[in-house]
């Protein structure tokens, strides 16, 4: 006897939408912290980060799984190293969203999974196909012209991306639960983190204690960190990576909304960047849907063929 699987998508399409949703109207959370630099923010981030993915994982009753991770030497290894790259991600993030360069901010997470495509042929030796590569040469050609025409090097756009991309080379590596992955990324960090807030609390240039309302704030840093990767855990278990990977613009879109709303400089040399990536986004995208479209007409003639 068989019953017939629940197809019904709604709770992972609206779990990873709001994931992305949320990354997307970060910059406004992180610019409303501008009373503490992006080092004491990501500290913060950090700290309140632990006890919530601690409280996740007991409830989820992923907590010996996760302690299982520590006897393995190469995955320890892994994630320190993962650790390291997000937080310098974090860094320049919210370095950038509090400068004001919230359009290169989300330059970076169009650039992302372009540049993953291109680290996936090189290093995982991935079939690329003419509409990625298109979309690679597009990127390139958007950068190329930021430098060029509006006489700037990218430098923000593409430390995030190179930084995230290398982060998700190597999760993919460890092949861990993303929650574990990021309760023992923060885990490392905290010692870090605790040292450098004791620092400035001495020194009297931590925020931490200056008002309830700033407190609090710094401590839902914590949330703003977790939140929407459970999300996307969810979203992902219930919906194709390829349509996770399409919904993933939608939070460098409402960033760069954000950033133009916010008055930062875009002249018709910036659009003709953005107009680049957007085009090699579209390639990236129609790829992407084909790719799924073939798999789905695989999957359905195999039976036949049993």
């Amino acid at each position: 006897m068989s019953s017939e699987p629940n197809t019904d998508i709604r709770p992972a399409l609206a779990a990873g939408l709001s994931s992305y949703l949320i990354w997307g109207v970060a910059p406004l959370f992180f610019q409303a912290l501008d009373f503490a630099n992006p080092f004491e923010i990501v500290m913060h981030r950090i700290i309140w980060a632990v006890p919530i993915l601690a409280l996740v994982l007991a409830v989820s009753g992923k907590m010996r799984q996760a302690l299982a991770v520590l006897a393995d030497r190469r995955t320890i290894l892994t994630l320190v190293g993962t650790a390291a790259l997000i937080s310098v991600n974090w860094w320049i993030f919210i370095f950038a969203v509090n400068s004001g360069h919230v359009l290169q901010a989300s330059l970076g997470y169009y650039i992302n999974p372009l540049m993953s495509v291109a680290v996936g042929v090189i290093v995982l030796r991935e079939p690329l196909g003419p509409f990625r590569i298109a979309a690679i040469v597009l990127a390139a050609l958007g950068v190329a012209n930021q430098i060029i025409a509006v006489g700037q090097v990218p430098w923000i756009s593409l430390a995030l991306a190179t930084s995230f991309t290398a982060y998700g080379y190597l999760r993919k590596v460890a092949a861990v639960d993303g929650r574990i992955g990021l309760f023992w990324e923060t885990s490392f960090n905290l010692p870090i983190a605790i040292v450098g807030l004791t620092i400035l609390q001495l020194n009297g240039l931590g925020h931490f204690q200056e008002s309830p309302a700033q407190a609090l704030m710094l401590m839902a840093a914590g949330l703003v960190t977790v939140v929407p990767l459970l999300l996307y855990a969810i979203g992902v278990r219930g919906l194709h990576l390829s349509t996770m990977g399409l919904l993933q613009f939608i939070a460098p879109s409402m960033q760069f909304a954000i950033g133009v709303m916010g008055g930062e400089t875009f002249t018709a040399s910036h659009l003709v960047t953005f107009a680049f990536i957007w085009a090699g986004v579209g390639m990236f995208a129609y790829s992407t849907l084909r790719r799924q479209k073939k798999r789905a007409v695989a999957a359905e003639a195999q039976p036949e063929a049993e």
